[in-house]
């Protein structure tokens, strides 16, 4: 596998507050009233310059109660036939649309909302494979709209930081990056994450983050090697990727949705090397040793839970006429899901919307 190398991703952002208004009020519609959309909806109304304006769900008592709770204007719920997402994108008031539902239904609910040239943020793994992420990029780009993947760990200060001593040389050449991120999930075969028609798994949901230290740090690879295991439904519930680099790095990144990890991330060059210290998708303290120096610490506290950087830059995005994010361009995003592709054939990994 041969993918074109990536340069770090620095916001120039990062030292802003995210609360804070870039420019005029934008009127939000979200798709789903799960665990993810409850916690980014919280966070979105910290924005001064954004509006909770509507919500959609399958059911419209599901969407009603959200609506309630978090202060939304509207809610939509299936009618007649129609999704209740559908129904959502067809308000004009809508400017920007989130899509949180489960990865499968991604591509379907994000090409409803580009059609309707509503601006999208889509949550991550932005698609099942990169032909739909490749499609929802040229939908984009025709219909002339914003569209992002919501990979809201590269936008914290503390992984700003992270990428931003990486690129700095302090630690001279970086010669190698480990990464994990595990917790035990009970299996339930009803539950979105061990639902093989939803994309559940690990690779999916959790290994992003893990990957996002390698390729922050030293781009895309020229090789990947993946070892997994599936379960009898072919979810996979564990894997290690060994990243490969012309330069001679490499990178090695463990998910598991069996056992709890340590969740920390090392990024290692010639001269010294950095570590996360708290959790590999949200930092809350970076340990960097020079040498034989004594240790430096960094902490940091995010605003919110940690979404408001990411609602920040898609909001000034939108503000500013851009269609892509260059802190997350949708070249990555394509990327990511070729590497997937290419690590879901060495697991023997099949979703259904892979035959469509």
């Amino acid at each position: 596998m041969t993918l074109p190398i990536a340069q770090p991703w620095l916001s120039t952002q990062v030292n802003q507050d995210p609360r804070a208004a870039t420019g005029r009020r934008l009127r939000w519609g979200v798709v789903s009233t799960g665990n993810i959309a409850t916690s980014v909806s919280k966070d979105l109304a910290l924005l001064e310059d954004a509006e909770l304006y509507a919500v959609s769900s399958r059911k419209q008592a599901a969407a009603d109660a959200f609506a309630a709770d978090h202060r939304f204007s509207k809610a939509f719920g299936d009618d007649g036939g129609v999704p209740g997402y559908q129904r959502m994108v067809e308000d004009p008031a809508v400017d920007v649309v989130y899509v949180a539902t489960p990865h499968a239904q991604h591509f379907e609910v994000a090409s409803a909302a580009l059609r309707a040239g509503k601006h999208v943020l889509c949550e991550k793994a932005v698609t099942i494979n990169a032909r739909e992420a490749a499609q929802l990029v040229a939908l984009a780009r025709e219909q002339n709209v914003f569209f992002m993947e919501a990979m809201w760990s590269r936008f914290l200060p503390s992984m700003q930081r992270a990428f931003s001593i990486a690129a700095s040389g302090e630690l001279g050449e970086i010669q190698w990056v480990s990464a994990d991120l595990g917790f035990p999930a009970p299996y339930d075969p009803s539950a979105r994450i061990w639902a093989l028609n939803d994309g559940g798994g690990a690779l999916l949901d959790i290994t992003v983050y893990p990957l996002l230290w390698a390729l922050g740090t030293l781009g895309f690879p020229q090789s990947v090697t993946a070892i997994g295991s599936l379960n009898e439904d072919g979810v996979d519930v564990q894997n290690a990727l060994t990243l490969g680099y012309a330069s001679g790095a490499q990178a090695q990144l463990t998910s598991s949705l069996m056992a709890h990890g340590p969740r920390t991330a090392t990024v290692a060059g010639g001269l010294g090397f950095l570590q996360a210290v708290g959790s590999v998708n949200n930092p809350s303290e970076l340990v960097i040793r020079v040498g034989w120096d004594e240790p430096r610490r960094e902490q940091f506290d995010a605003v919110g839970t940690g979404y408001t950087y990411e609602l920040r830059e898609v909001t000034r995005c939108v503000q500013q006429g851009l269609m892509e994010s260059p802190v997350m361009p949708w070249e990555d995003s394509v990327n990511v899901m070729r590497l997937f592709d290419g690590v879901r054939s060495q697991l023997g990994i099949r979703y259904p919307n892979d035959a469509r």
